[in-house]
């Protein structure tokens, strides 16, 4: 293991949205020859809301699908299934023994559903010591999350750190967060942040008539077309801003304050910027629709990798524990 260990996650809720893309996927596949590089699918974590199978498999073949269209390579990284590694449910029980309660009832997505009037399972309790266990049984260095990750992967430093001190120093590397935090939070059509749970997203294989209706459907104020247009405060310049480059986003800043520019015609622009961008994502997704059986091969593969890793981490964690 000379070279750093990246690792990150997503959970499978069906086909990925723009959101995704700039906070955590465009991350995951820069960052794939930058080291040793690990990427799951969070299926176990999914079960703490999802309680269909079928769905959770489609659900598990359309994020991997997606991610294999964008441009993760499977012969440069390690890309699989969380459920394909035992042992990570292994050292998540270890640590839980470690955890104090008052740690798990300061989480925030726990406090959340709570605060929300929900009854929250002990699995979305504990979720932050299985997460902690994805990160802490690959040795992992460094971890690309979206900046509401940050307390959970504290929670992993102070895991690993007890871990460390009660049974032996060089038993777990104590990981560290790399957020880009320009991009954390991506504005949905409604003005927050994109997200399934707000119906307020744009999916990045969506295209035609779909897309544009979301697009279009996009909150804005009511500033008439003749006058000028502060472009800080639109939802839709936001989102421009993602795909432009600077030259184009100084140009249509420009026409913003100018007046004469119209909303519609900077959903239009943005329109046209996500048909560029993932034009060639979508045809290769297409074609990988078509043999399902490779897509399956990926994660086994990747599946493989990553228990033979977990499995070196793991071993005398047993032996230090004596289990």
């Amino acid at each position: 293991m000379s070279k750093k260990t990246i690792l990150s996650g997503i959970q499978p809720s069906g086909r990925l949205h723009i959101g995704n893309y700039f906070g955590a996927i465009r991350q995951h596949i820069a960052m794939q020859e930058e080291g040793d590089s690990f990427y799951f699918i969070a299926n176990y974590h999914s079960l703490t809301s999802l309680s269909d199978g079928k769905k959770l498999k489609q659900f598990t073949l359309d994020v991997t699908l997606d991610y294999l269209a964008l441009g993760m390579d499977p012969d440069k990284c390690t890309f699989f299934a969380q459920s394909d590694v035992p042992q990570v449910t292994e050292l998540a029980w270890i640590l839980g023994t470690l955890a104090p309660v008052s740690m798990m009832e300061k989480g925030v997505s726990y406090k959340d559903k709570v605060a929300a009037g929900l009854s929250p399972n002990i699995g979305l309790f504990t979720y932050p010591i299985l997460q902690a266990a994805d990160i802490l049984i690959y040795c992992s260095h460094l971890v690309p999350v979206g900046a509401d990750q940050k307390q959970n992967i504290e929670f992993s430093r102070d895991l690993a750190q007890k871990l460390n001190r009660i049974y032996g120093d060089d038993l777990l590397i104590v990981p560290e967060p790399h957020i880009l935090e320009s991009v954390a939070v991506v504005p949905g059509t409604d003005g927050r942040k994109m997200s399934k749970s707000y119906d307020n997203y744009i999916e990045i294989f969506e295209e035609g008539k779909p897309l544009k209706k979301k697009v279009m459907s996009i909150l804005t104020d009511t500033t008439p077309l003749e006058a000028p247009k502060d472009p800080a405060t639109c939802n839709v310049f936001k989102l421009i801003s993602l795909f432009a480059d600077e030259n184009l986003k100084e140009e249509i800043s420009d026409k913003y304050k100018a007046g004469g520019y119209g909303y519609g015609h900077a959903k239009k622009e943005l329109l046209g910027l996500i048909n560029e961008r993932f034009a060639e994502a979508r045809e290769k997704r297409k074609e990988l629709e078509k043999n399902e059986d490779y897509v399956w091969d990926v994660l086994r593969q990747g599946g493989q990798k990553a228990r033979a890793r977990a499995e070196e981490i793991m071993q005398p964690i047993r032996e230090a524990t004596g289990v």
